[in-house]
Order: C-alpha cells, then structure tokens, then sequence
C-alpha cells in the first residue's frame, strides 16, 4: 500500500487542508483508491479559502519564471511548442484581464491542449459569474491533481530485490511483479495485465443530452457524475439527495454534439454502487420548468464491466431518459 507525506501531496496540490487529508486518509491500496480519495477531500472537505491557496500556487499559463515547476512544464508543453509570439502575448493579456476580474490566475488542465486551445477556453470563460468561475477553476485543479497523483505513483518505484538474495525460481517467477513495481499492492491478473490492451475505450458511465424542442444536440449543459459512498445494497432515501455521502466523481459542460467530457477514469471493472448525474437545465434554458435534472441508477456486482450509457432528452416543461448503449 502507498503512503505519502503532506509535502509529496503538496506537489499534487498546494492545499494545506487537502494535503494534511490525503496523508491521514492513507495507506492508498492503488491509484485509483488515492484519486477517489482525493476527489472527496478537494469537492467536499476543502472550503473556498483552500481552493485559493491552491489556484496560488499555479502560475499563469504560458510562464517562463525559473520558479515553474517541472510538473508544470511538462502539463504546459503543447502550449508552448504551439505558442507563437502573437498568441503568446495574446495570452498574456488575456491571462492579466481574467486574474483582474476575478482574483485568481486561470486555471486549465493544459495537458495535450495547443495555445490556441487554451487562449478559446479562457474566453469562453471571461464572461462568467465570479461564483461560477470559481467552481469551474475548482474542477480544472482537481484535473490537474489527478494527473499529478498518477505522476506520484509511477515514479516512486520500489527498489527490487538483489540478484543474489533470490533463488532462481522465485526471481523468474517474479520477475513481472519486479518490472516497474509502485508503491502499491500488486494487482491480480486481468485481461489488460496480460494482453496489455485496455478492455474499454471510454469511461464506463457516459451521457449526452438532446434538446428536443430544437431537435439538435444540447451545447454547454454543465454535467455532474457522483457516486453514493455508503451501503452499495441499500439505495440513499429521498431524504437524503443533499447527503454528503454523495462525493463528486467528475464535472463537465456537453460539447456541440451534446456529449459530456469525461467524468470518471477509465476503468475497466466499475464499482458497484449508486451514481448519480446531474444536469444543470436551469442555466442551459433559464425559462423553463426544471432548475436542474438528477439521474441516479445503480450498478449492480455482476455489471462490473458493462457500459453504462445514460442520456437525457430535455424540453422546457419536460425530460426523459433511458440506458443506452
């Protein structure tokens, strides 16, 4: 089992609170043990005064301060290699305007996004209320913390066994549990440990949304996937749909073909459990009926590794909704 300190999670990210939580809240049993953990701590443990002391931390997209951590060099790469002087300093004006209006540097995943990617987002975003910013700069750290954790556990190897301590049958036995061993327990075999070939494509829970009184995919509908942390046999009751016990899986805003961004990891065997997706209808068509529109459905034990596809077809004054594929 992996543990770290507050400070190697302080390099994921720069929250006191959200630190000294990861380090009590472990041993982790694997990856994505710490990053369910995580999620939990940074959406529902750490208060606003935390999600800044983080967003601080960051400096602006496009930074050539020596102060830049190599973890962000890496994160910004595509940015630069893509940069042009013009976008550069567009960026940089940009990068001024937006901390101007809201206190705090803009923050994006920029993993594998091109300058202009980046430069397209951030104005998108310049209109937004101070309130929602702060949430969507939120999910963008967590992003960012999520890949961070995967950084800490790939490269914190354990050191293997010498040669000569090991009899020749048990080094050839072991030898692929040696190979790139982690702080972590090792994981029983499965078709991607043998073939090397993930078994899914794409997360195991995904949506879209259509509007169907335009009869067109629904643009810029912000989607929430949580998960119920309790009894995994026993549904939460009505009484409680603002339990903590719902801890945020994932956040995203529907792209022009009305598809959701990713919300969870890859995984191939999902948790059992109780999720839930919530659609914010209310922003998308401020006049209609519905403030917003909660889903909750319940993987079963022996649907560990079907796909779960749920969509909503939403109108002013109505929804539905069914499992598709």
């Amino acid at each position: 089992m992996a543990r770290w300190t507050e400070e190697d999670w302080k390099r994921c990210c720069a929250s006191t609170k959200f630190a000294k939580e990861m380090a009590a809240a472990g041993p982790f049993v694997d990856l994505h043990h710490a990053v369910r953990t995580a999620r939990h701590i940074w959406l529902n443990l750490v208060d606003v005064n935390g999600w800044l002391e983080a967003f601080a931390n960051h400096p602006a997209i496009g930074s050539t301060s020596p102060s830049v951590s190599q973890w962000s060099k890496e994160e910004q790469s595509k940015a630069m290699s893509t940069a042009t002087d013009s976008t550069m300093e567009e960026l940089k004006e940009w990068n001024q305007k937006y901390q101007d209006k809201f206190g705090f540097v803009f923050l994006i995943c920029a993993s594998g996004r091109s300058t202009a990617e980046i430069l397209s987002e951030l104005k998108k975003r310049y209109p937004n209320r101070p309130i929602v910013e702060l949430e969507t700069a939120a999910h963008e750290e967590m992003k960012i913390t999520e890949l961070r954790i995967q950084r800490l556990f790939t490269t914190t190897e354990v050191a293997a066994p010498s040669a000569a301590s090991v009899d020749p049958v048990t080094r050839a036995g072991d030898r692929l549990g040696i190979m790139g061993a982690h702080l972590t327990a090792v994981p029983k075999p499965s078709p991607e440990n043998i073939t090397g070939t993930p078994l899914r494509t794409r997360p195991p829970i995904t949506t879209h949304v259509l509007d169907v009184s335009r009869g067109a995919p629904a643009s810029g509908m912000e989607v929430v996937l949580e998960k119920w942390m309790y009894n995994t046999n026993q549904p939460p009751s009505f009484t409680e749909r603002d339990h903590p016990g719902w801890t945020t899986l994932g956040f995203s805003e529907t792209n022009n073909d009305g598809r959701s961004g990713q919300l969870m990891d890859i995984l191939d065997y999902i948790e059992p459990g109780f999720y839930r997706i919530t659609f914010n209808t209310g922003k998308y068509a401020p006049t209609g009926f519905y403030p917003y529109v909660s889903l909750v459905f319940q993987v079963r034990e022996n649907q560990k590794m079907e796909h779960f596809h749920v969509p909503l077809l939403h109108s002013p004054f109505s929804f539905t909704t069914y499992r598709g594929s």
